[in-house]
């Protein structure tokens, strides 16, 4: 049964005592300096500490220290709650790390030594925390797994529960894309021999470790291009304030260097400003709550802004248990021949389809040949991407393959002997079925045709029309004839397909389509997808695969799930519409505010601009008071959307501009006038203002 990494509790109160502690911490002036718009609020607070000091030396032009004081607090806190924000996201990040640091335990490893003869031999135990890259252990049942590594021989069941949360063992074996384990892990049973793959204090887990932290965080590009965008926002407001000064002196008013500072912080965009570094974080920590590690915030930004999504049609679009259900004999072969070559031909294939071809000869009537075993003369040919095929060569001469229909024609006609017809209709017949034909020859002799099915998954139809609703492309890649890809393609509903792909066959679609301005994401497993998952913009590699593979890759499903790639890009999606409804929020309600200072700056000097007070705030004192505790108390009120995310919908971008418009754009007016006139009335209430 899985088990999701679940979500930590906004307001459990460890995360928020620590948050509150970092709150004060982030107070260092280094720090501020890297978000410029609250960096330029902080610089107000420390002018209005001046002015409260000035004004207890004994100015009488500023008003009065009380009310002074109170602008000073406010500011304070304004700039408290934003890294508070920040902090929270950061603290929930950390537990999940101290969780993940409880697996990294130094654990005793049995080292190996290769002797002359090449024989394995215990050579000491040693602590896990002296191993270094390249060595050889061994791990029995029992054994938590010392480091990370690849399996050079055996077999076990391991319990990855400590990583993935996945409580049902799985399999890893020597060979293949299923070689890879991670340390702390725990094997449930056989015994491997494992080679180091990671250097002391870079393995997966403490990369993990540090990447979950935001150790190791970086801005990303959309972010950066964001603050940029806010930083000229509050440049444009601070020539508006400082300009503000020669109106006054023309009107004859007398301004106070509190309602400049207030005017100023209320105008800049302070609440996206505050929350910005909260939601790239709680973006990775979304990611990672599904069960996958991005190595950056920027692979999770760009996944919401993928284009075209490469799957592999095998466990992706169908169930993965593609097996051997027919076998058919070529014209003049009976079934005998034709199940002993097949078999023969399966003996080193270590793929799925290669053992379920053993395993319906095993369960008809037909005597199995013996194991040919690794005597002298025997020659195994092991199925690769590439040649799409595999086989043996028999001390007595025979030479027998299995593989794909257009690669052994190709041996076939290479040899000089004529394809029957026959065989090419059954072919087109399985194909049309939707199954995946494997033709096997003997001696480059046709013998017959074994069929393989699969079944596509239920309602992967219908993500891909989410996806397409998202303007997303998805492609699906398969080693299948083209017959056998069309029929999968329209069945399953995606948009285009890759048919006898060879690994070279993906990285030329993802460069054609980057040379088209595509954003591009596909997800791999073995060494073969190493070089692709690197070209694509988001690559997703699987835990269970290659060291290479998820080297290469930017982001790492801990599932093992095909379907992952589809969540990671509503992950992306959601976070990019969090940060974009955020903004829009924020550069929104700077419309109350202006309308709740600006008259209060002027109103007694020109009485006209009275009519600008539409919200009929009670003095000039108050309205400047009730909107920056507005400013200030809507970050903390926006946290929990910030962290959570606004909720996902599979839309395009147009109506998804117009839905933000409306519910963010139209509420980020209108709630600031009802929030800062309930301010204002409790502030009227409490105290004379005016004498404040």
């Amino acid at each position: 049964m899985k088990r999701k990494n679940t979500s930590t509790s906004l307001f459990q109160a460890s995360l928020l005592r620590e948050a509150f502690k970092q709150s004060f911490v982030k107070l260092s002036p280094a720090v501020m300096f890297r978000n410029p718009v609250m960096f330029l609020v902080y610089m107000g607070m420390f002018v209005m500490l001046g002015v409260v000091v000035w004004i207890a030396a004994g100015e009488t032009s500023q008003g009065s220290l009380a009310y002074n004081l109170l602008v000073l607090v406010i500011l304070f806190l304004t700039v408290l709650f934003a890294n508070f924000a920040e902090a929270i996201a950061e603290a929930r990040g950390k537990a999940q790390a101290d969780s993940l640091r409880k697996t990294r335990e130094d654990t005793p490893a049995k080292k190996i030594s290769t002797m002359e003869d090449g024989a394995l031999a215990i050579h000491q135990t040693v602590p896990s925390s002296s191993l270094t890259q390249g060595d050889i252990f061994v791990c029995e049942a029992g054994d938590i797994i010392p480091a990370d590594g690849e399996i050079i021989k055996g077999l076990a069941t391991i319990d990855e529960s400590a990583i993935t949360g996945e409580s049902a063992p799985v399999i890893r074996e020597a060979g293949g894309d299923k070689s890879s384990v991670t340390g702390g892990t725990k094997v449930l049973s056989d015994r491997i021999y494992v080679q180091v793959t990671t250097k002391p204090g870079e393995s997966f887990l403490d990369k993990m470790i540090a990447l979950v932290e935001g150790a190791s965080r970086q801005k990303t590009p959309n972010e950066i291009a964001l603050t940029i965008l806010l930083a000229g926002f509050t440049l444009v407001f601070v020539i508006v304030c400082v300009t503000l000064q020669p109106f006054a002196l023309y009107a004859g008013a007398n301004i106070p260097i509190a309602a400049y500072i207030s005017l100023f912080v209320c105008l800049i965009p302070t609440t996206i400003g505050a929350l910005l570094s909260a939601i790239g974080i709680a973006g990775m920590d979304r990611a990672l709550r599904a069960n996958v590690i991005a190595k950056s915030g920027k692979a999770v930004e760009t996944a919401g802004d993928i284009d075209t999504l490469l799957l592999d049609k095998t466990g992706t679009i169908t169930i993965g248990n593609r097996k051997a259900t027919h076998f058919y004999p070529a014209p003049g072969m009976d079934l005998i021949k034709m199940t002993t070559a097949a078999v023969l031909g399966s003996q080193a294939d270590d793929t799925p389809e290669g053992k379920s071809i053993i395993e319906l000869a095993q369960n008809s009537s037909v005597k199995l040949p013996a194991h040919p075993g690794q005597g002298q003369g025997v020659r195994y040919i092991k199925f690769t991407a590439e040649t799409r095929s595999s086989g043996v060569d028999l001390p007595s001469g025979i030479r027998i393959r299995k593989g794909a229909y257009d690669a052994i024609k190709l041996q076939v006609e290479k040899a000089g002997n004529p394809f029957p017809d026959k065989v090419t209709e059954v072919v087109k017949k399985i194909s049309a079925n939707g199954g995946t034909p494997l033709v096997v020859i003997e001696n480059e002799q046709v013998v017959g045709t074994i069929e393989l099915q699969d079944s596509i998954k239920p309602g992967i139809s219908e993500r891909f029309d989410r996806l397409r609703k998202m303007g997303v492309k998805t492609v699906m890649v398969t080693g299948d004839n083209p017959l056998t890809a069309k029929f999968i393609a329209e069945k399953a509903g995606v948009d285009d397909y890759i048919a006898e792909a060879k690994p070279e066959d993906k990285m030329n679609y993802i460069k054609a389509e980057q040379h088209n301005g595509k954003l591009v994401a596909m997800m791999g497993d073995g060494t073969n997808d190493a070089p692709a998952l690197a070209q694509a913009d988001v690559g997703v590699a699987m835990n269970s695969g290659t060291a290479a593979a998820k080297e290469a890759g930017n982001m790492v499903d801990l599932d093992n799930d095909p379907t992952k790639l589809i969540e990671v890009v509503e992950i992306g999606k959601q976070l990019l519409m969090t940060r974009g409804t955020l903004t829009t929020f924020s550069i929104a309600n700077d419309v109350a505010k202006y309308f709740a200072i600006v008259p209060a700056l002027f109103i007694t000097s020109i009485p006209a601009l009275n009519a600008l007070n539409i919200m009929h705030l009670h003095s000039p004192e108050s309205a400047i008071l009730s909107a920056i505790i507005f400013n200030a108390i809507i970050i903390p009120m926006l946290i929990p959307l910030a962290l959570r995310g606004v909720k996902y919908r599979p839309i395009g971008a147009s109506a998804l501009l117009q839905r933000n418009l409306l519910v963010y754009g139209l509420g980020g007016v209108l709630v600031p006038f009802v929030g800062i006139k309930l301010i204002d009335l409790a502030v009227s209430v409490f105290s004379n203002v005016e004498e404040v």
